[in-house]
């Protein structure tokens, strides 16, 4: 008993948390997952005060939501290189804030970019303007992220952007790209920083195994009546340590525990990836932050 015990204390200092949404176990499947096999992961950088995730699809390709702010767009690069790439087949920028949208200059310019989706609107700032210099420097052109497009639609991998689904809002958090990717029987949401008005428009399923919290768990965001439609197995909010806007929210993690989401917190655990074969998850967390460049 002792040394059972001694074994299972070791399993969780190492920082590796486990969520079932299937009949597979994850001992039986972690050489599966981990070897990456047939399966995606998604990976939910820590980046501070901001948003990215780069997702390692089954079919080979690759895709990025967001890059954080301007000085983390190295560290993301850096990332997607040790895991053996050099090209990002879809770069999804949500909406034109800064701590979206900021390293993906960088990225642009470092990596080889297939598909580009923004949403039709703009910024008066130097950091959407540096991301439109480094489409235009390499001759890229940039789809519309709305409502009813496609992103990946093979054999059993679909992803569709579910909003936004009107063409002017007063908030720029609203023309945030969201997006629903289905693998096999599992689904994962993305929400980037829409709030309840965007969520309200919604009429397409949004059901899904995995959220990715809209507005870093703000209040604004996750209202209760969209969180029942979502129904997820687990959370994850992206957001930096001791940040000044008090992300994330008491109402949003109150409302999340409500649900009997299990909630994964990138200020608190880093890096997070969730591993899925198509019938079942296994999440992971604890991987080192995305480092942050002196500017």
């Amino acid at each position: 008993m002792k040394k059972n015990a001694k074994s299972i204390l070791s399993f969780l200092l190492a920082g590796v948390l486990t969520v079932f949404f299937g009949g597979c176990s994850y001992f039986e499947n972690a050489e599966h997952f981990l070897a990456g096999q047939s399966s995606l992961a998604v990976h939910y950088l820590d980046v501070g005060q901001g948003d990215a995730v780069f997702i390692e699809l089954p079919n080979g390709k690759t895709m990025l939501i967001d890059a954080g702010t301007a000085d983390r767009g190295a560290g993301i690069t850096e990332y997607i290189e040790d895991k053996g790439y050099k090209k990002i087949d879809y770069l999804l920028a949500t909406h034109p804030h800064a701590d979206h949208i900021g390293g993906m200059e960088t990225v642009i310019s470092s990596l080889e970019i297939g598909e580009i989706y923004m949403p039709r609107t703009t910024a008066e700032t130097k950091t959407y303007r540096n991301l439109l210099l480094a489409v235009q420097k390499k001759g890229l052109s940039i789809h519309t992220a709305k409502a009813g497009v496609t992103i990946v639609d093979e054999d059993d991998l679909y992803g569709e952007l579910l909003a936004p689904n009107s063409r002017y809002y007063e908030d720029l958090n609203n023309y945030s790209a969201v997006y629903r990717l289905t693998y096999g029987k599992k689904s994962f949401l993305f929400m980037g920083d829409a709030e309840e008005e965007s969520e309200q428009e919604i009429t397409e399923n949004v059901s899904a195994d995995i959220l990715k919290v809209g507005h870093h768990g703000s209040n604004t965001s996750t209202s209760e009546a969209f969180l029942q439609k979502v129904s997820p197995g687990a959370a994850v909010i992206s957001c930096g340590k001791n940040n000044s806007y008090g992300h994330p929210h008491r109402e949003t993690l109150k409302k999340l525990d409500k649900t009997g989401a299990t909630v994964y917190r990138t200020d608190k655990m880093g890096t997070v990836t969730a591993y899925c074969d198509g019938t079942s998850i296994q999440i992971q967390d604890g991987e080192n932050s995305i480092r942050k460049e002196n500017r």
